[in-house]
């Protein structure tokens, strides 16, 4: 014989949904800052419908397949197609909140919320930021409230603040065992979640460029790397941060040559002390890349220095970095240059440019020397081309296109161009990407270098000299280079608001300092502070186990004290009024009941008998003739006994009882 299914339990009032809703869309929130705009956009809409829907009644099913079915298509095109953490993310937010449209009974409800926890979770793996974490911690407050609301149904829910106040101890008593989790459970040196796929997401400066790519990169001001100076602040046009040199042409794009990298590296200068020193802050990019400023005298064991002077991390940086570096004031190196290296400095595509080359073999036989004819190149610049981020796009000869037709681009254009006609010439040369400039938070004291700030120069071989950086778009736009955003911002809306800008990237950096870049090295640091020397694996493991069976214990300790703590507000109530009697002399008997003890009273202090026995009247009715009275009126009895005062002290047996 079959066994009958279970009925399904009908959803409570309309209240108890709007709880349900507003927990899922709060959880979303914080996963949903991370979705690409159109995206983004369809998931919202998609939030408002979903919601109404579980307020009134479900959508038809037949509805909901079309639904997944187009909101599916929907997400991946918005990745193209790309199947990964990000996309995968993304499409089971949408179906979290495409599952509200068959919101049914209770139980749909539970699984829902419980279902609604992943999104700030996944959240975090994208950003560790304190907008996400406060983000995330609201959305845990409403999925714990929503949950403990959803416990209750189909009771008659207590007053809000009784359930805040219930909800937050419980937080509190899991309190102790997190912060030893996040102090003392062994680190991994990288990430779980450093996934290939962030390198196509990320934005920022990469191993090839050519001219034009850039145009999205000018207009992002999220920031590249943030850096505080140990002590005198150079000057803005000393601020070249030097990251890959693009070394290999093919008449469009310039590339780094993993043949010149691989390479032993330069001998660069050499100074026991002196210099800038300062500390580096780089943004997860999934590349090896540590932009430094020239000329570098001083780097980490965890940095290296590859054969065209560049720094490279040892491992790609997917999370937080930071390097304590020092420069030395710029000066040219590698004064002696091989003759394979020289070739590779000068190769050209065949069949590419033929004005340029023409034009650079001319000026070059006229030119004096090798400075004279980079001063004429770039006078010409300064004469006949302008800096432009509107530059229209370049054909097959990019370098005659910018040069003698379009003549304006901005600083992709410059350099390759630049360079194209020094190796013309017969000039060793090559392309070198980085950031310029950056601009000083006054009230954090550390200087903020964004994505815009990406910058493409040159690097010219002299002969006796070595290599010497030449900046053609500076001959053209120096306030393009040396401008400062605060320069460039002065006045207006804009000034006004930098100071709360200035505050709020303080706070960024100060979060990234104590919790995002808390990692395997700082919590060796902080165990070798508490005592513990060489804190190999083993060790950290001991102390994270010892931390977590004490935090137990306290939780434990708490909650048994908690749960000797009368949980009824009514009889909190009631007991403390009896102790402010007994406190005058009146104390209530063991054996005596409730009536009598008034009673008695009644009989010593006559003036307090109405009220008295009011209140027990109250007493007796709601406590034990109607044990079901409504929340409202408990809640006004307690009221009443915490604000009643007993008359005055008179002598009498001091006994007490419940």
């Amino acid at each position: 014989m079959s066994r009958p299914l279970p009925a399904r339990r009908e959803m409570p009032a309309l209240p108890l949904r709007r709880v349900v809703v507003a927990a899922v869309l709060a959880a979303s929130l914080p996963l949903l800052l991370h979705v690409p705009g159109l995206v983004a956009a369809g998931i919202a809409v998609l939030a408002v419908l979903a919601g109404a829907s579980a307020l009134r009644r479900p959508l038809p099913i037949g509805l909901r397949v079309l639904l997944v079915l187009l909101v599916s298509f929907g997400v991946l095109a918005g990745f193209d197609f790309r199947l990964g953490r990000d996309a995968g993310s993304a499409l089971l937010l949408a179906m979290l909140l495409l599952k509200l449209a068959e919101l049914r009974d209770i139980d749909d409800a539970r699984r829902l919320v419980g279902f609604a926890l992943f999104a700030p979770f996944a959240a975090f793996l994208q950003d560790q930021g304190p907008l996400t974490l406060a983000l995330g911690l609201q959305a845990g407050a409403a999925s714990l409230f929503a949950l403990a609301r959803l416990a209750r149904a189909p009771a008659e829910k207590p007053a809000l603040a009784s359930e805040w106040r219930q909800l937050g101890a419980l937080v509190l008593l899991g309190l102790p065992l997190a912060a030893a989790a996040f102090w003392l459970f062994p680190r991994l040196p990288t990430p779980l979640w450093g996934l290939p796929e962030n390198a196509v997401a990320r934005t920022g400066i990469g191993d090839s460029m050519s001219p034009g790519d850039w145009i999205d990169l000018m207009a992002d001001d999220s920031p590249a790397f943030r850096v505080r100076f140990e002590g005198p602040q150079p000057p803005s046009e000393q601020l070249y941060w030097r990251g890959p040199v693009l070394s290999h042409f093919d008449g469009r794009t310039w590339r780094r040559d993993p043949r010149l990298a691989a390479l032993p590296p330069p001998a660069l200068p050499v100074a026991a002390e002196g210099g800038i020193a300062y500390t580096l802050t780089l943004e997860p990019t999934d590349r090896r890349f540590v932009f430094a400023l020239e000329s570098p005298a001083g780097w980490p064991a965890q940095v290296q220095v590859d054969g065209e002077a560049s720094l490279l991390a040892r491992e790609p940086l997917r999370g937080l970095a930071q390097f304590q570096l020092r420069a030395l004031p710029v000066q040219a190196f590698q004064p002696e240059l091989p003759e394979a290296l020289r070739r590779a400095y000068l190769a050209l595509p065949p069949g590419y440019n033929p004005r340029s080359l023409a034009r650079a073999e001319a000026w070059r036989a006229e030119a004096a020397d090798a400075r004279g004819y980079i001063t004429r190149v770039l006078g010409w610049f300064n004469a006949e081309h302008i800096y432009s981020i509107s530059a229209p796009p370049l054909g097959r000869h990019t370098a005659d296109g910018f040069l003698f037709d379009t003549r304006e681009g901005f600083c992709e254009h410059f350099a390759s161009a630049f360079v194209v006609l020094m190796r013309g010439a017969g000039l060793p040369a090559r392309v070198v990407t980085g950031y310029v400039g950056g601009v000083r938070n006054p009230i954090g004291g550390h200087w903020i270098v964004r994505q815009m700030d990406a910058h493409a120069w040159a690097e010219v071989w002299l002969e006796g000299e070595g290599w010497v950086r030449v900046d053609p778009t500076a001959a053209v736009a120096p306030e393009r280079i040396f401008d400062t955003l605060e320069d460039r911002a002065a006045g207006g809306i804009a000034a006004g608001l930098q100071p709360m800008l200035d505050l709020g990237d303080t706070l960024r950096e100060a979060w990234n300092h104590f919790v995002v870049r808390y990692d395997a090295l700082r919590q060796v640091q902080l165990l070798e502070r508490l005592g513990v020397r060489n804190a190999d694996p083993l060790r950290v493991g001991i102390a994270f186990a010892l931390a977590a069976l004490l935090a137990l214990g306290l939780s434990l300790a708490l909650l048994l004290r908690r749960q000797d703590h009368e949980r009824d507000p009514l009889l909190r109530a009631w007991r403390a009024y009896l102790r402010r009697w007994a406190r005058r002399g009146f104390s209530k008997r063991p054996e005596e009941s409730a009536q009598a003890f008034a009673t008695r009273v009644g009989r010593s202090v006559p003036e307090a008998a109405t009220p008295l026995g009011e209140l027990v009247a109250r007493w007796n009715a709601l406590r034990y003739a109607d044990p079901a009275a409504s929340a409202q009126a408990r809640a006004e009895l307690a009221r009443a006994l915490r604000r009643a005062q007993p008359g005055p002290a008179r002598p009498g047996p001091a006994f007490d009882g419940p």
